[in-house]
């Protein structure tokens, strides 16, 4: 070897680094991954608070579907069973209005004040006449002259419609 210090000999080629590490990462990293995760928690558990919550709804929308069936059974020819689903259509629905909002505020409602009640709570058209009909047909004394398949048809669509619209206070 050469002792001269400037001498090409002592040359060597230029050394790089290693790549920085996946794992473990950087702090700002670490505050991102629990900055998310508690965001995530706070997401999951807002939705199942909410489901919970709505669960009412659910239960109500497959008990107006059974209710939907048996007036096709009515349709058919057997007027007690459209007398049941007449009187099943009115007590669901005030079951759903009691349960969403305070007793005291629903419990004592009939005829158009219900129907008012309803309208404003859930952007229906019950006090347009449906209510009426369905009044009738549940209260009357020839509840069996209830047309199920029209009338029962409008009216469990605004049920429907009252079940999923509705917010309660």
């Amino acid at each position: 070897m050469n002792p001269d210090a400037a001498s090409l000999d002592r040359l060597h080629d230029i050394v790089v680094p290693a790549a920085a590490p996946w794992w473990p990462p950087a702090p700002g990293w670490l505050w991102l991954l629990g900055i998310l995760t508690i965001v995530a928690i706070a997401v999951l558990a807002r939705t199942a608070v909410r489901w919970q919550r709505n669960r009412y709804r659910r239960e109500a929308l497959a008990e107006l579907t059974q209710l939907e069936n048996a007036a096709e059974l009515a349709r058919i020819g057997d007027p007690a069973t459209g007398d049941a689903v007449a009187l099943g259509l009115s007590e669901l629905l005030k079951r759903v209005a009691l349960t969403a909002y305070p007793r005291a505020d629903v419990a004592a409602l009939s005829g158009p004040e219900w129907f008012a009640f309803l309208d404003r709570t859930g952007g229906t058209n019950f006090a347009s006449g449906l209510g009426a009909t369905l009044e009738r047909a549940t209260y009357g004394p020839s509840a069996h002259e209830w047309d199920t398949d029209e009338s029962g048809r409008a009216f469990a669509g605004e049920i429907r419609t009252w079940i999923r619209q509705h917010q309660p206070c």
